[in-house]
């Protein structure tokens, strides 16, 4: 009898805390849009930029550029977008490397290529709206 209630009250736990983390609308989500566009830098596509939109409150949305520069934005692994609400967006190209013991490829480490205005210290801003909405960054070197 204890081990049910115990899991009875785990259970409900969890349900609880999964209400609070994302919200009550019809799939469970919180409101989102869907956030696409491309980031260049002094005209060319910038390829493996990582992004992150930050919101006011909430959980963060994060996405990379392809080859040309294109990125759409991912609030969970199998939900795209953003939160609906103001963002500051953070665009990075520096990685750590990682060296593969296994079967995975090694990812060589990268210096950043942005000025600390679009990643560190952001500049920029977003306001992510409901329904499709396209940001595309036009970003100055250093």
């Amino acid at each position: 009898m204890m081990k049910n209630c115990k899991s009875f009250v785990a259970s409900g736990l969890l349900a609880a805390l999964s209400l609070v983390t994302f919200g009550c609308g019809p799939s469970g989500l919180p409101p989102l849009g869907t956030v696409h566009g491309t980031v260049t830098i002094d005209g060319q596509p910038v390829e493996g930029a990582s992004i992150e939109f930050t919101p006011e409150s909430g959980r963060p949305s994060v996405g990379e550029t392809d080859a040309d520069g294109n990125y759409k934005m991912l609030f969970t692994y199998e939900a795209d977008g953003a939160l609906v609400g103001k963002h500051t967006v953070r665009i990075t190209t520096a990685r750590q490397g990682v060296v593969s013991e296994g079967e995975g490829p090694s990812i060589e480490a990268r210096e950043e290529r942005l000025p600390a205005k679009y990643n560190e210290a952001s500049e920029l801003t977003v306001d992510v709206v409901a329904g499709d909405n396209t940001f595309d960054f036009d970003l100055e070197g250093k």
